[in-house]
Order: C-alpha cells, then sequence, then structure tokens
C-alpha cells in the first residue's frame, strides 16, 4: 500500500473516533414521547381532535367552494 492510502485511510479513521466524542451531558429531565405536556388529557383530546378535523376538512371545503363558484357561472 502506498505512502498516500496509508495516511488517508488514517487520516478517516482519526476523523471517526473525534466526531464519536460527546462533551455535553443529558439535561433533558425526564424522558416523554411527545414534545410538549399536558395536564388534562380530556382537554389534549378535544384539542386534538379539533386539529385533525379542521385539517381534513380543508380539501373538501375547498372543492365545494369551487364546485359551487363553477355552477353559479352556468
Amino acid at each position: 500500500m502506498s505512502l498516500i492510502a496509508a495516511r488517508a485511510s488514517l487520516r478517516q479513521v482519526a476523523i471517526r473516533r473525534t466526531g464519536l466524542r460527546h462533551s455535553s451531558g443529558h439535561g433533558h429531565g425526564d424522558y416523554s414521547f411527545v414534545p410538549f405536556k399536558y395536564s388534562n388529557k380530556t382537554t389534549f383530546a378535544v384539542k386534538v381532535t379539533a386539529y385533525l378535523v379542521a385539517g381534513f376538512s380543508i380539501p373538501f371545503l375547498a372543492a365545494g367552494y369551487q364546485l359551487k363558484k363553477a355552477a353559479g357561472g352556468a
């Protein structure tokens, strides 16, 4: 193996080793599956349901508006 190839492979190994070091600690506290806190599950369920229904209904409302607009001009 040539000297240039040997140095390149050593350099890659050194880069990999330095990338694995972590100097920061784990200061995140308790682990949670959701990125936010909720205290009342019923209120949370109502808010999530309203959000999902609003997002799901937008295409249907837009299609209804376009159909009504097209029927009015004929």
